[in-house]
């Protein structure tokens, strides 16, 4: 009998990943913006991610008074623990960003002044089969967390995405919501495009296929996406967090690079002089071909001429009334709670007029509905 061993994935952080890019590495902020911002207590949601570890590593190296690292994957917080130092200022935490008596109690305990909210479900094809995990992850959970450290005085910086722009997924339209509930309460929104080297990414899903010879899978030759790298990521976060007020955050980036083209230069860079060859699927349930940081519909202008901090571009955005939001969210509560999929994209809706649902999405809404509910979204 044959035993299956999977195929090690290549160390991905050694690739030049600024010779894709074709660009030089984003600005750090400077050594005074990092020390100021050590100087409280930090919590950190989703810690034991790419992007959390990363960010938890560069904070922990600044010894601030405090460092929370809170995370709801067991194997990831042993992850992350194994690669920190032990210090009497850190401390990790096993649990859930949406559990409201655990934030309770690491408010009270802790004292976070300032709280990066990188906890979130992320994976656009899988969110599409369970919706309602999405909005119960990626909105009740970040609602939670604002409403906990708004009550703590303490700020909120969300880590977002660029899908959250004109949703063509679930996944994009509950982090567009969860970005206006963390606006509400005052704190700071920074979208981001895919980050290079980042566990389950379209980088990492690509070495995995050129170890086993490939073919490398891409969904759509004309398929588009931005791309920073894990370091630029936890650099943008740390800027955003010393932008003086609240603000919904990009990073200045060029124009957005084809897939294909990094299937192609990853392929160069991981199988020297062997063949993979690359082939092309179809988009799959919530894939777009193009996506944006902002929309046509929203104002941009600078956020900051300071040449010592990553180049940002701060967005204004239509958003509903703080009584408008309350209500969509009562009543979106109140249908995943009736595990209504049909009434939670009503109002998933009202809240992102641009998100229109897949075929794949409406037909699970249509499976679950009831006899007492007329309207599923069209």
């Amino acid at each position: 009998m044959a035993i299956y061993t999977s195929p090690v994935i290549p160390t991905l952080q050694d690739i030049r990943w600024h010779s894709f890019l074709a660009r030089s590495p984003l600005a750090s902020p400077s050594p005074e913006t990092l020390v100021a911002l050590a100087r409280q207590p930090i919590l950190i949601t989703g810690a034991g991610g790419s992007i959390g570890t990363a960010l938890a590593k560069r904070l922990a190296a600044l010894n601030p008074p405090s460092l929370v690292l809170l995370e709801a994957s067991e194997s990831n917080l042993f992850a992350l623990t194994s690669e920190l130092a032990p210090s009497a200022a850190i401390t990790c935490i096993l649990g859930s960003a949406g559990d409201a008596a655990l934030l309770e109690h690491i408010f009270a305990a802790h004292a976070p002044r300032l709280v990066f909210h990188a906890a979130a479900f992320k994976h656009v094809p899988l969110m599409e089969q369970h919706p309602l995990a999405a909005i119960a992850n990626n909105i009740f959970s970040t609602e939670a967390l604002a409403r906990i450290a708004a009550a703590h005085r303490a700020r909120v910086i969300l880590l977002s995405t660029d899908k959250a722009v004109q949703p063509a997924s679930v996944m994009g339209a509950t982090k567009r919501v969860a970005e206006q509930i963390v606006l509400a309460q005052g704190g700071t929104v920074l979208r981001l495009g895919n980050v290079l080297a980042s566990r389950d990414s379209v980088a990492e899903i690509f070495a995995r296929q050129i170890v086993r010879g490939g073919p490398v899978t891409v969904t759509d030759p004309a398929a588009r996406r931005y791309f920073l790298t894990l370091d630029e990521a936890a650099d943008l976060l740390l800027a955003a967090a010393a932008h003086p007020t609240s603000a919904l955050l990009a990073p200045q980036l060029p124009a957005p690079h084809f897939i294909a083209d990094l299937a192609n230069f990853m392929t160069r860079a991981l199988a020297t002089g062997r063949e993979i060859s690359i082939e092309f699927t179809h988009p799959r349930p919530g894939d777009k071909e193009t996506e944006q940081l902002w929309s046509e519909d929203d104002h941009t202008y600078p956020a900051s001429s300071d040449a010592s901090h990553p180049a940002m571009i701060s967005i204004q955005s239509p958003a509903h009334t703080s009584s408008q939001l309350a209500f969509e969210l009562t009543h979106l509560h109140a249908a995943v709670d009736a595990r209504n999929l049909a009434a939670a994209l009503v109002h998933i809706q009202s809240l992102v007029p641009g998100y229109t649902p897949s075929a794949s999405v409406l037909a699970l809404a249509r499976q679950a509905i009831s006899p007492s509910i007329r309207q599923v979204p069209q």
